[in-house]
């Protein structure tokens, strides 16, 4: 079995679900190598033009070399238009996704460009575009320098692999955001802030690195807002809120709501991340459901329906879930349940009720449920080069997949 890199393990997964070997590479190498396109279900109703009842344009979001929350601020600084999309797409690809306007335009333009995205008019919607629209997304991704492009002996068991947050949810190399998730549940906010603006990794560059540790002095808060590069610009909205005198929750408040209810919702993945390991490790099946677990009743063959309790009876296909930490976890008798109630009590020193932040309201999260297994579909790959394509349902990771093909020593270098 492959060894578990130390940036894996921080972000909660400290095992891998699969004896294949490897084969070994890299993926993100150029943008054209890793290409995401949105699925919808039916329940979309688009009208390719406006009416009484279709009033809010839609459009095609084609992007690269940027995340989909910078990617709605680029749009919004340089078109002045206001976008909302229903899943977020990480920066090293080409992706395509659906981007609704939040105000009724009767004659909306047919394209729309800013410096790395491109919008087409798709047609219209009776109500702003919502997550419940979403169904998955389709990959297809290009895998550099194998040591083998023979996949025959894991494709039978892609039904192992667990269906883990990747690190991009956690800021990639930087890996501090659910940290600052666990502070903020922690009503720890001031220490939140410090790590925001100071924690560093041995990925930092340099300059990063100088700037961090300026930012470990309060005093030179006003020297290093001058030194400030583009990319950093969360970072500038909080030293600018902290340099205007507010106070340590002000300046979380100054970053965007999208991305701080990602602090939070980061450190339930964690804790979720941390759940499967063990269960992992402990040789619990992911896919065949057991007495007293929580399941998804299946709709379709990658629809997840409601949650019921396990019953041996039924007619439809269930698949086992787990309970995310949040405000209204109650630890039942389910095996993945106590796994993560043992972790939030004994390791996190957290309960359900810290989820519910009276401070910031507006990041209180009640929990959810997450499929155990990675659900992955209609999965073909080509030798010569070696490239894979496949579908998941929404918020499952490709690079959860890429990780139990690839099995790298350095998930960064290996573009992860």
């Amino acid at each position: 079995m492959a060894s578990i890199s130390q940036i894996d393990s921080r972000a909660g997964i400290e095992c891998y679900c699969t004896s294949f070997a490897g084969t070994g590479g890299s993926i993100k190498q150029g943008s054209e190598g890793f290409m995401v396109s949105e699925l919808v279900n039916e329940s979309l109703d688009i009208s390719l033009s406006y009416n009484e009842n279709h009033r809010y344009p839609l459009y095609i979001l084609e992007k690269r070399d940027i995340d989909s929350n910078h990617a709605l601020f680029e749009i919004e600084r340089e078109l002045h238009m206001r976008f909302r999309v229903m899943g977020i797409k990480d920066a090293k690809a080409v992706t395509t996704q659906y981007a609704g306007m939040e105000r009724v335009i009767r004659n909306p333009p047919a394209e729309l460009k800013s410096r790395h995205t491109r919008l087409t008019l798709k047609g219209f919607t009776k109500h702003p575009l919502q997550k419940k629209f979403l169904a998955g997304n389709k990959f297809e991704i290009r895998i550099y320098n194998v040591r083998s492009s023979d996949l025959s002996d894991f494709v039978p068991h892609i039904g192992k692999v667990g269906n883990f947050y990747g690190l991009q949810r956690f800021g990639s190399e930087r890996l501090v955001t659910h940290l600052i998730g666990r502070e903020i549940v922690k009503r720890n906010f001031i220490q939140a802030v410090e790590l925001l603006l100071c924690h560093t990794t041995e990925f930092d560059t340099q300059m990063s690195r100088e700037i961090r540790n300026k930012c470990v002095d309060p005093s030179n808060y006003r020297q290093v807002l001058n030194m400030l590069p583009r990319g950093m610009d969360i970072e500038r909205q909080v030293l600018s809120a902290l340099v205007a005198g507010r106070d340590t929750i002000a300046a979380l408040r100054a970053v965007p709501i999208t991305i701080r209810r990602l602090f939070v919702q980061a450190y339930q993945a964690y804790i979720f991340n941390r759940c499967l390991s063990r269960a992992v490790m402990e040789g619990e099946d992911l896919l065949q459901p057991q007495t007293e677990d929580l399941c998804f009743e299946m709709e379709g063959p990658a629809t997840f329906g409601r949650i019921i309790k396990y019953n041996p009876s039924s007619k439809t296909k269930l698949v086992p879930a787990i309970r995310m930490a949040g405000y209204t976890f109650q630890p039942g008798k389910g095996r993945f349940e106590n796994i993560t109630r043992a972790i939030m009590q004994e390791e996190e020193e957290v309960s359900a009720k810290d989820f519910y932040i009276k401070e910031m309201q507006e990041l209180s999260h009640q929990g959810g449920f997450r499929q155990a297994p990675l659900w992955c579909t209609d999965f073909r790959y080509e030798r010569d080069p070696l490239t894979v394509s496949f579908k998941l349902p929404k918020g499952s990771y490709a690079t959860t997949l890429l990780r139990e093909i690839i099995k790298p020593g350095d998930p960064i270098r290996s573009g992860f």
